[in-house]
C-alpha cells in the first residue's frame, strides 16, 4: 500500500496523468507555433526568431527572412523529450539569431515561414534596440553570443567617405518646348568602393522614377547604358558617376519644372579595427544620401509670326535636310522628294509640313522616318510627286516649316533649296475607271463570278442539319445497345 502512494506522488510531481480504467495513454495533439521574439533588446543582445514543433517530426522548412537593421548571426536547433498525458513526445525548437547594427527602433515587415507544408505568418512589428547595459552580461548571454558568433560593434569603426547624391540639369532655364536633360547621379570616389554598395534597388528605383515625373512636360528617357559607371572630374577630384535616372524633359507650358528632394539608402560597411584571417572584416550598416530639390525655369515663346500658330511651332536647334531620287525629270514620271530636319529638339512635336496644291502636280504621302537620339535626332518626310507640266518646280513656295530656335531666340523658316527642272510634253493623268468592270483584272473576275444570292442563315442551317444527324446516330446507337442487352 505504501508503494502505491509513493508512485502516485511521483507521477503527480512529474505532471503525468494516470490513464482512466479501461483507457490507454492519449497522445497530445500535434502543435506548430511561431516564436516571434522580444520587442526590446540591448544593442549587445541578439534578437531571436523561431518556431516550435511538438508531437510531429520536422520534414522541411523555408529560410528565415533577412531583417533590415539586423545581420543574421547563427541558427540553433534544440530537441527536448517531454512527458504528457501518459506518453513521451518530442518538442523541437528552431531559433534564428539576428545581431542589431545599432541603437534605435527597427521595423520588421510581415513575413511567413512554411514548416512541413503549413504556413506561419508574422504580422510585423517594431523592435526597440537600446544601449548596452553597464553591468557585465550574464554567462548565459555570453554563451549565446559564442553560439551565434555575434560581432562586437565596438571592434568596428566607420570610415568617412566622400560619396554624394546629386540631381542635375544641363541648363537652369529653357523655353517652353525646349528640352532640358535632368539626371539623378551617385558620385563615388574610387577609393571608397569597398565601403559602399547599392541596397534594394528593386524598391528604391521605382519610387525615385515616380518622384521625377513632371505633369507639364513631355519626357523622353535616355537609352540604357548599363550599370557600368563613367569617370568624371569634380573640383579637381576623380569620381565614379553612377547614372540612376536620366531623361530629357520638354515643357508643354510656361510652368517651371520642380523636382523634389530625393533620398537614396546605401549599404555602408564598418571595418574591423584589427583584421583577422578567416573572419568577415566588414559589418554592413545603412546610410542615407540626400539630393536637394531642383527647379528649372521655363520662359514662354515669343509671339508667333503671321500665319503660324505658336502652339504648333516646333522648338529646337534644327537644320534642313533634303534629297531627291532622280537627276533627270520627265513629265508623268514619279520621283521621291525628301524633306527633313536634324538637330536638338523634341522630334515628337514636329508634324509633317503640308505641301501646297499646284496645277499639274500630284503628291502622295508623306512617309515619316525618324532616328532619335538622347536629346533630338533626325526626322524625314518623303513625298511621292508626279509633275504633268514641264518647267522648274518651285518647291520653296510649296513647302516650308516654321521652327523656333531657342539658341537665337527667334523663329526660323526652313524652305527647300532644290528646284528640279521637269522636261517633256504636257501629260494628262489617267482617266478614272467608270466602273469596276473596266479594270483589266477585276473585270474578267467579276464577269465569271456566281451572281446567285445565298441565304444569310446558311451556316445556321448547316449547324441545324448536323445536329439532326448526330441525334439520329445517337438514337440508333442506344437502340443497338438495348437490343444487345435483351439478347
Amino acid at each position: 500500500m505504501g508503494k502505491l502512494w509513493y508512485w502516485l506522488g511521483l507521477g503527480a510531481s512529474l505532471g503525468v496523468m494516470l490513464p482512466a480504467a479501461g483507457q490507454g495513454p492519449v497522445a497530445p495533439a500535434p502543435e506548430l507555433r511561431l516564436l516571434p521574439g522580444a520587442t526590446s533588446i540591448a544593442v549587445t543582445d541578439t534578437f531571436v526568431l523561431g518556431f516550435r514543433l511538438r508531437g510531429m517530426a520536422l520534414e522541411n522548412y523555408s529560410n528565415f527572412p533577412d531583417l533590415e537593421g539586423f545581420k543574421k548571426a547563427g541558427r540553433r536547433r534544440t530537441t527536448t523529450t517531454r512527458l504528457g498525458q501518459g506518453r513521451r513526445f518530442t518538442e523541437l525548437t528552431v531559433r534564428q539569431g539576428y545581431v542589431p547594427y545599432g541603437e534605435g527602433e527597427a521595423s520588421i515587415r510581415p513575413f511567413q515561414l512554411v514548416v512541413n507544408g503549413r504556413t506561419l505568418r508574422y504580422p510585423g512589428g517594431t523592435v526597440r534596440v537600446g544601449p548596452a547595459p553597464e553591468a557585465p552580461l550574464p554567462a548565459a548571454t555570453g554563451d549565446l553570443d559564442k553560439l551565434f558568433g555575434k560581432p562586437k560593434p565596438a571592434l568596428y569603426e566607420e570610415l568617412p567617405d566622400r560619396a554624394y547624391l546629386a540631381l542635375e540639369a544641363d541648363r537652369p532655364q529653357v523655353f517652353a518646348g525646349e528640352g532640358t536633360r535632368v539626371g539623378l547621379y551617385f558620385y563615388l570616389r574610387p577609393a571608397d568602393q569597398a565601403l559602399l554598395a547599392f541596397h534594394d534597388f528593386n524598391e528604391q528605383l521605382p519610387r525615385l522614377f515616380k518622384q521625377l515625373r513632371q505633369p507639364t512636360a513631355w519626357e523622353v528617357a535616355a537609352p540604357d547604358v548599363g550599370p557600368a559607371p563613367d569617370t568624371v572630374t569634380r573640383a579637381g577630384q576623380s569620381y565614379l558617376r553612377f547614372r540612376l535616372a536620366e531623361s530629357t524633359y520638354y515643357p508643354l507650358t510656361a510652368q517651371s519644372l520642380q523636382f523634389p528632394p530625393l533620398a537614396l539608402t546605401m549599404t555602408k560597411f564598418r571595418v574591423l579595427k584589427k583584421p583577422e584571417p578567416g573572419v568577415d572584416n566588414r559589418l554592413p550598416t545603412y546610410k542615407i544620401y540626400r539630393a536637394p530639390g531642383l527647379v528649372v525655369a521655363v520662359r514662354p515663346l515669343l509671339p508667333a509670326p503671321a500665319g503660324a500658330a505658336a502652339t504648333l511651332v516646333p522648338v529646337g536647334d534644327f537644320r534642313l535636310l533634303e534629297g531627291i531620287s532622280r537627276t533627270e525629270f520627265r513629265t508623268g514620271q514619279p520621283f521621291v522628294y525628301s524633306f527633313g530636319i536634324e538637330g536638338r529638339g523634341n522630334l515628337a512635336g514636329v508634324l509633317p509640313p503640308r505641301l501646297l496644291p499646284r496645277p499639274g502636280l500630284e503628291s502622295y504621302g508623306p512617309e515619316v522616318f525618324q532616328t532619335p537620339t538622347a536629346d533630338g535626332g533626325r526626322k524625314v518626310f518623303k513625298y511621292r510627286l508626279v509633275v504633268r507640266h514641264p518647267g522648274p518646280l518651285p518647291l520653296d513656295s510649296l513647302l516650308q516649316l516654321v521652327v523656333f530656335n531657342p539658341r537665337t531666340a527667334r523663329y526660323d523658316t526652313l524652305r527647300p533649296a532644290l528646284r528640279p527642272l521637269v522636261q517633256g510634253p504636257v501629260t494628262q493623268p489617267p482617266a478614272p475607271l467608270t466602273s469596276p468592270a473596266d479594270d483589266l483584272f477585276y473585270g474578267p473576275a467579276l464577269a465569271s463570278a456566281n451572281a446567285e444570292l445565298q441565304p444569310l442563315d446558311a451556316f445556321a442551317q448547316a449547324r441545324r442539319y448536323a445536329g439532326w444527324i448526330l441525334a439520329g446516330l445517337f438514337v440508333l446507337a442506344v437502340g443497338g445497345i438495348m437490343r444487345r442487352w435483351r439478347r
